[in-house]
Formats: structure tokens, sequence, C-alpha cells
């Protein structure tokens, strides 16, 4: 029985998936991936804040003002994060997701110790699936395995 001998394409021969995308579209998304996530954040707290009430110009403006600093803030955590250790790696991440989250309830017009209570157990999952993550992608050093 004959078998199909390898090829050489496919999969580099350092294990690592091609990469498809230019250095230049790489430096577009560096700068577009957080400004579209502030967008849909800023849309989400604004829509919270109404609770299905009329779009107001006030309302608009919460929710653009709110998609700028979720936006500067996602762009300092995806530029400044990967240079601190594993564990204030993931410490850096979870104080994001938890204080996002933690706002994002808030806005709903729940009790703040509700609104507190949620955020830090959404924050307590986060550390342990960054930490892991971090553990098990990085060296002692911060470095990525590969």
């Amino acid at each position: 029985m004959a078998q199909a001998a390898p090829t050489s394409g496919g999969m580099p021969r350092s294990g690592r998936t091609p990469d498809v995308f230019s250095a230049r579209m790489h430096a577009r998304a560096r700068v577009a991936i957080p400004v579209v996530t502030g967008l849909i954040y800023g849309y989400w707290a604004a829509a919270n804040r109404r609770s299905g009430g009329p779009i107001t110009s006030w309302n608009l403006l919460f929710g653009f003002v709110t998609a700028f600093v979720f936006a500067v803030v996602l762009f300092a955590v995806l530029t400044y994060a990967p240079r601190l250790p594993r564990e204030l790696h993931a410490l850096v991440w979870t104080a994001f997701i938890g204080i996002a989250f933690g706002f994002l309830y808030s806005q709903t017009g729940e009790a703040i110790i509700r609104s507190i209570g949620i955020s830090l157990a959404v924050a307590a999952v986060a550390f342990i699936l960054m930490f892991y993550r971090f553990y098990t992608h990085e060296d002692a050093a911060g470095h990525r395995i590969r």
C-alpha cells in the first residue's frame, strides 16, 4: 500500500504558524483593536445607563468618553503588561477585567455592594485564567515559550 510522501509545504520548520499579515497590518491592528473594542464598550455602557430609554446627547457623550478611556487603558495594558513578570502581567489583566466589568455592571442601577461582589468574582476567575495562561506560555523571565 502506498503512502503519500510529506510535502515541503504546510507548517514552517520552527513549528510556529506562518505570519499571514504584514508588519504594516500588525501596526494598524495594534491601534484598531483598542479603538473598536472601546467603541463597543462605550456603546454597551451607554445602553446600560439609559436602560432602554431614549438616546440623549448626554448619553452619547457618556458613551464616547467611556469608549475613549477604555481604549486608552486597553492600549496601555496591551503595550506595557507584556513587559512585566507573569504574576504582575496576570494581575494587571485581572484589575483591568474586574474594573471594566464592575463599571459596566454598576451602570445597570444595581446596588454598589452587589456590583463590587460580582466584579471581584469575575476578577478572581480572570486571575486564575490569566495566571494559568501566562504560566504555561512564558518562562520565569516573561519571555514567550516557543
